[in-house]
Order: C-alpha cells, then sequence, then structure tokens
C-alpha cells in the first residue's frame, strides 16, 4: 500500500479510545491527558460539595489516583464521564460523612411517589432566591446536597444519576424528591418570615 492512513495522537483520541490504550498499557503521559481534560470539572464538583477549596484540591488529586489505580475495572457500559464522575460523587460524599461523623439514613425506595407533591416540591424549590438557596445547601444532609447539586448545577439526567449512585429509576426519582423536600424544609425554618 502506497500510503497509509496516519493514526491519530494520542491527544486526539476519544475518551473510551485513550482508556482502552490505557487498560492495555498504562502510561502517566496518557493518562496526564485524561487529566487535563477532566481536572477543573472534578475540582468544581469537589468544591461545589465541601464548600472548600484547598479541600477540593487535595480530594481532586486524590480523586484521579483512584481513577488511574482502578482504571482496568473500567467497564465502557457508560462513559469515562460518568464514571469519573461517580467516583467524584462518592469520594467526597464519603469524605463529608466522615467529617461529620454521620450516617445518613437509608431511604426506603419502594415507596410510591406521588408525582404532584413531586413537581410542587420542584416547583418551589426552583422559586427561591439563590443567595438563600445556597445557605440551605451548606446545612442539607452531603448526599441531600449531592442529589441536588446532580440535577440542578450538573444537569444530570435521571439515567446518569442511576450510573452514579447504582440505583433503580424509582429510586432516584424518590431520593431527589425527597432531598427537595428537605431543602424546602430547611428553606422554612432558615427564612420563616417567606411564605
Amino acid at each position: 500500500m502506497l500510503f497509509r492512513k496516519k493514526a491519530k495522537p494520542v491527544s486526539q483520541l476519544s475518551d473510551e479510545d485513550l482508556v482502552a490504550e490505557l487498560q492495555r498499557d498504562m502510561d502517566a503521559d496518557r493518562f496526564g491527558i485524561l487529566y487535563d481534560r477532566y481536572s477543573s470539572k472534578v475540582f468544581q464538583k469537589c468544591v461545589s460539595m465541601t464548600r472548600n477549596k484547598e479541600l477540593a484540591q487535595d480530594l481532586t488529586h486524590d480523586i484521579f489516583l483512584k481513577a488511574f489505580v482502578n482504571l482496568t475495572k473500567f467497564d465502557h457500559r457508560s462513559r469515562f464521564g460518568t464514571w469519573l464522575y461517580s467516583i467524584t460523587y462518592n469520594y467526597c460524599l464519603d469524605h463529608l460523612r466522615k467529617d461529620q461523623k454521620q450516617r445518613t439514613s437509608e431511604l426506603d425506595d419502594d415507596e410510591r411517589i406521588d408525582d404532584g407533591a413531586d413537581e410542587r416540591y420542584e416547583a418551589e424549590l426552583l422559586s427561591l432566591r439563590a443567595d438563600r438557596l445556597a445557605k440551605v445547601l451548606d446545612v442539607l444532609e452531603p448526599a441531600d446536597r449531592g442529589i441536588l447539586l446532580m440535577k440542578y448545577q450538573d444537569e444530570l439526567s435521571v439515567k446518569d444519576m442511576m450510573d452514579v449512585l447504582a440505583l433503580s429509576e424509582s429510586a432516584v426519582k424518590m431520593r431527589s424528591m425527597r432531598a427537595r423536600e428537605r431543602a424546602l424544609a430547611k428553606y422554612h425554618v432558615l427564612f420563616p418570615e417567606e411564605p
């Protein structure tokens, strides 16, 4: 063959192709490409969950180390970004739980969701003033804050949330509804003058 098709430079490979190459032959330089693509997103997620930039930097470093060590376990059933988001969310949540020395209560995922109540909670939550909503997020349990940030800040679909949390669709919807309900209850405690 006279002309050969040039291979794409490593930096132009898709995440999934790059991960597949890394799974065959681990290389810190190639992993560095994934780090460059995702480090600011992971850092921002850590900041939004912990509210502490210095801690977020440490957690970001730990998360990428964990991803590097566990990259062979990535099974390509979801996107790499979703897998990394899942590690980030769970790592931050574990850190917050340990830091606060509290256990979040397990939710009964088999309960029926009242669609009318869920829509009311969502509409009411979205109508709150941003500065006051930030104060509510600060006092929420880490699991509730994480769910709300996934849905409203990161705009994850229910399917992506199912992947990140390893839960069924009904469980994700139930936890989202309960997180909104608890956020509204906190809001009314913090700002009783609001209707």
